[in-house]
């Protein structure tokens, strides 16, 4: 299965873009899913037709799906939500306050990971297209096999054992004293068989042959900030962008004076779309006279992204941007192919890193990783430029 996930700063198009390269996917013969993970779905407006939890047609070999939490968390969490709602109504909660607070911080983001997981192991479909939540929602979620593991391993597992051992004699007493059971082992081994198959899913998330992230940005300062940042996060978790989306780009048939400063800003940020994300292919698209609404104009919108084009393969093969520690010590190694290193000049302000390039420059968001060290020293390797980090 190919997993292309859409992600970008909120309000940029990324639902539009996700729902237009669905419809190109289904054109060209895959069985496709675009799954909205995000909070406040937007996919079913963006079709213009009705959708559910389940997958529902959209059009030959194209389904659509808007993840619910709550039906989420019944099916695969349930003795755990029971539990929860046993224990907030113990401590006086009304029955609907204590079934909606059974949703914990964070579970959307788990069960969309969970939800993904299902579909890759299932096979039903040949493409599998996430419209994420927008950028911050979604490398929180990309982080999550890597905490949930810590977590389950030094913490987890021993208190389970522990629990495992006590209940039957601590249960007798506590019951009358608290209002509530201690948990049972149902309720025990669901975050841990939750968090395996969080771990499963790492190996495909991190396999740039098969999963992919396609940013979308809008020609705008703070949308492309975030962006950048977005990138370099999604290199620390090991996860490929093979691509950008500049989006809302004016035409230039528009020429009423009111878009004249619009343009010329546009136009300075669309050559830095290009340079700070170099290599990486930019497909830019216009500002349309109207609502990305409805089958009709997503049609016109695939055409402009993808024209003739697969939108299955994967259009930048190398890893741009890596963060590697060895030693206690951190690296960022750059993608830079043909450029020598003596053309090359570094700075950093707060935490971005300039590199300077003849008349070019490129800004790096840094990880928090890197933005409380200095650099060190930089050299280049197999059309990498590796700058070292130290505090």
């Amino acid at each position: 299965m190919r997993v292309i996930l859409m992600t970008g700063k909120g309000g940029v198009g990324k639902t539009s873009v996700a729902a237009a390269t669905g419809l190109r996917c289904a054109e060209l013969g895959y069985k496709t899913l675009v799954l909205s993970t995000d909070p406040a779905h937007s996919l079913a407006d963006s079709f213009d037709l009705e959708l559910s939890h389940d997958p529902t047609l959209v059009r030959p070999n194209l389904w659509g799906a808007e993840l619910d939490a709550l039906m989420e968390l019944e099916g695969n969490w349930g003795a755990v939500k029971r539990y929860i709602t046993q224990v907030l109504q113990a401590r006086g909660l009304e029955g609907v306050e204590a079934e909606e607070l059974a949703i914990l911080p964070g579970m959307d983001e788990i069960f969309s990971l969970v939800r993904m997981k299902r579909h890759y192991d299932e096979g039903e479909f040949d493409v599998l297209i996430i419209d994420s939540a927008p950028t911050g929602t979604a490398l929180r979620l990309l982080s999550l096999p890597e905490v949930a593991g810590w977590y389950m391993r030094r913490f987890y597992k021993p208190l389970q054992a522990v629990s495992v051992a006590l209940r039957p004699l601590v249960e007798p007493f506590f019951r009358p004293i608290a209002g509530f059971s201690l948990p049972n082992q149902e309720v025990m081994d669901a975050p841990y068989e939750f968090y395996e198959q969080i771990e499963a899913l790492e190996k495909v998330l991190t396999d740039n042959t098969k999963t992919s992230v396609r940013l979308v940005t809008n020609p705008e300062k703070m949308v492309i900030k975030e962006s950048l940042r977005a990138h370099a996060y999604l290199s620390l978790y090991n996860v490929a962008t093979d691509m950008v989306v500049a989006n809302r780009i004016i035409p230039d048939e528009v020429t009423d004076p009111f878009f004249k400063r619009w343009k010329e800003n546009q136009e300075q940020y669309r050559r830095e779309i290009h340079d700070n994300f170099h290599p990486l292919p930019v497909k830019e698209v216009p500002l349309y006279s109207e609502e990305m609404c409805g089958l009709e104009a997503l049609d016109r919108l695939k055409e402009t992204i993808y024209g003739s084009e697969d939108p299955t393969q994967v259009y930048y093969k190398e890893t741009t941007l890596r963060v590697v520690q060895e030693d206690n010590q951190y690296s960022l190694e750059v993608y830079l192919p043909g450029i020598p290193k003596d053309k090359v000049d570094l700075s950093k302000t707060g935490d971005e890193l300039n590199i300077r390039i003849g008349n070019h420059r490129r800004n790096l968001v840094l990880p928090q990783a890197l933005a409380a060290l200095k650099p060190s020293g930089a050299k280049m390797e197999d059309d990498y430029l590796k700058i070292r980090f130290s505090s």
